[in-house]
């Protein structure tokens, strides 16, 4: 399937599997909310999905395979890429999606230990199980990376208004996001952010307009990028956003 988005100002041809049969997804995060959405959606798009959970008896849907993954424990991310290897010997989407809100007054009246647990499963969660599942994703041509960010992480439109680690943790998501570009997009990696915008879940508020289910569409759209598409852009409602 080709479609045609705007990208920078210009319009350019993206690539995408109809089917993904036969490709392996993991999801951190996918028992609630945005990435329950999103291995939902991934499983209708025929990807084997290892849904990623602290507590495997939360992953309820039968077409998921619940895998124990908590991105704060170094051994459990571990753990979940070598089944992954061992039953399948393949990964082709790793869904960076589990996140929380944290502290939400302005950082000089924040916690120290609040600053640390955000980022700790914002940022350092996603870096570090990115670089366990390297290995596996690049033994395959065009493997994705999708990092479920946020615009209150974006540099452009500021950052006013608390969230402090929130806001940060996002930003440097954006900056892991064109980080894997650089270094691995020559070797077949392709690797985008996702803003879902203020959806409906426990950190959004019932308040916001969006359903998780469209909250995923954005980062559900990007795992479905075929080989040479493209890669280190930060994205809202399928089209290119500033950093």
């Amino acid at each position: 399937m080709s479609l045609q988005d705007h990208y920078a100002g210009t319009m350019v041809s993206v690539e995408r599997y109809d089917s993904l049969e036969g490709q392996v997804a993991l999801v951190t995060g996918a028992t609630r909310g945005i990435g329950e959405q999103i291995a939902i959606q991934l499983a209708e798009h025929g990807a084997t999905v290892y849904a990623g959970a602290r507590d495997t008896a939360d992953v309820g849907a039968s077409d998921q395979r619940p895998v124990e993954l908590d991105v704060t424990d170094d051994g459990t991310m571990r753990a979940a890429v070598d089944r992954i290897e061992a039953e399948t010997g393949r990964l082709d989407v790793l869904v960076n999606n589990a996140g929380v809100g944290g502290p939400k007054v302005p950082l000089g009246e924040a916690a120290v230990e609040d600053l640390d647990s955000t980022l700790e499963v914002n940022l350092r969660g996603p870096v570090v199980l990115t670089k366990l599942a390297l290995p596996l994703l690049l033994e395959g041509d065009g493997s994705r990376v999708v990092n479920v960010s946020s615009g209150m992480g974006a540099l452009g439109e500021g950052m006013s208004g608390g969230w402090p680690p929130y806001r940060v943790s996002k930003a440097g998501l954006n900056g892991l996001t064109t980080y894997l570009h650089g270094e691995y997009h020559a070797q077949g990696l392709i690797a985008n952010a996702a803003c879902p915008g203020w959806v409906r879940t426990d950190l959004g508020s019932l308040a916001a307009p969006r359903s998780p289910a469209e909250g995923a569409d954005t980062p559900v759209w990007l795992a479905t990028f075929e080989p040479g598409s493209t890669s280190g852009r930060f994205w809202r409602d399928r089209a290119v956003i500033d950093w």
